[in-house]
């Protein structure tokens, strides 16, 4: 009596007897042909061609030792060579009594071995057994891959979902200061390049750098909590109105910690620092909290980089742009504050891929 499993839709439920004796393939087909179409070859390389032609339909074999032309052992080492007892059931139903044989056929991957004389009810009983174990194995690995594609296509909508509401928050900000949403974009981009095609590759995984070129999309939500007048202002902030800008990099990181969705997400705690640390410098003379060196973490140093540098290259309500070349210049020789040296020396190696970058984006 054959199990669910057995029966799944689009299961092979094929037979393949091998033996030469005939009298030998008509009692076996006579025990199994109720339930399972029967295939039959007189030795080993006649059942080869057969399963090849059927390879997607069976699901069982059952196969004697001693055949002319190829004999049982032969074309289980070649089943063997393509890995096929690890996925269809091979039985030996023999007379061959050496050890040595039927190790070797174990050692193939046989599942088990019945001798001749057979008594047709204990053949039926230990081909079926093994038979369902298979099946079940075989539907359990499906119901696994099948939810593993499930949580994997779930897992990517929710990527999805946090990509969405992420570069929504960060365009608001965007928006509100009279700039394209592009601009979080581009800190993307060039946060990855750094990662990505300098020595800094061998500090952080893809997952990491996904994870980070992620973050910097955030790096300026707090400008948020800045008034449109000092945000949009076309001309110098005064000394007072300053100060309140710099408090975006505090609120951006306030208002992070805020959103409880965020949390627990593997870019919440790069977003944080970066947004709060973009700004610092390497002698200090950064904000909010006035960090130096290497106690900035160097993620936060790369926005701060990007940041500096789409900021001169685009047209802001209080300045045009600056060309490529001279934001690169004015960025080494520290015109814009002071930068860690080796970035900047990464700096140089990136910048012709960073105007080819922004040259895709134009077209």
């Amino acid at each position: 009596m054959q199990t669910s499993f057995m029966r799944r839709k689009g299961a092979p439920n094929t037979m393949l007897i091998v033996d030469d004796d005939e009298m030998n393939r008509v009692l076996l087909s006579m025990i199994f042909e109720k339930d399972h179409p029967i295939l039959e070859a007189a030795n080993g390389e006649e059942a080869l061609r057969i399963f090849a032609e059927h390879k997607g339909e069976i699901c069982a074999i059952l196969l004697d030792v001693q055949m002319p032309v190829m004999d049982g052992i032969t074309m289980l080492q070649k089943l063997a060579a393509e890995h096929v007892p690890a996925r269809i059931p091979v039985f030996l139903i023999t007379g061959e009594t050496k050890s040595e044989v039927i190790q070797q056929a174990y050692d193939l991957g046989v599942m088990d071995v019945i001798p001749k004389p057979f008594a047709p009810p204990i053949v039926q009983r230990r081909v079926n057994s093994v038979m369902e174990l298979f099946a079940a194995r075989n539907h359990f690995a499906d119901v696994v891959a099948e939810q593993t594609e499930e949580l994997r296509e779930q897992n990517q909508q929710l990527q999805n979902l946090n990509m969405g509401m992420i570069e929504a928050l960060a365009t608001a900000t965007e928006f509100r200061s009279g700039e394209s949403g592009e601009h979080v974009r581009r800190i993307h981009d060039i946060t990855r390049l750094f990662l990505e095609k300098t020595p800094l590759r061998e500090k952080f995984s893809d997952e990491e750098i996904r994870q980070i070129a992620l973050a910097a999309i955030l790096h300026d939500v707090g400008k948020i909590s800045i008034p449109d007048a000092i945000l949009n202002k076309p001309g110098r902030l005064t000394p007072e109105e300053f100060a309140v800008m710099q408090q975006h990099t505090v609120s951006g990181d306030d208002m992070l910690t805020q959103i409880p969705q965020l949390k627990g997400l593997p870019f919440y705690d790069y977003a944080r620092l970066i947004a709060r640390h973009h700004h610092e410098r390497w002698d200090g003379k950064g904000y909010p909290d006035g960090l130096s060196g290497d106690a900035i973490p160097i993620y936060a140093q790369i926005v701060g980089v990007a940041d500096v540098y789409d900021a001169l290259v685009s047209q802001r309500v209080y300045k045009p742009p600056f060309e490529h070349g001279d934001a690169v210049d004015m960025i080494v020789n520290g015109r814009c504050g002071v930068f860690n040296p080796q970035l900047m020396e990464y700096f140089r190696e990136c910048a012709p891929a960073m105007r080819e970058l922004y040259a895709r984006r134009a077209d």
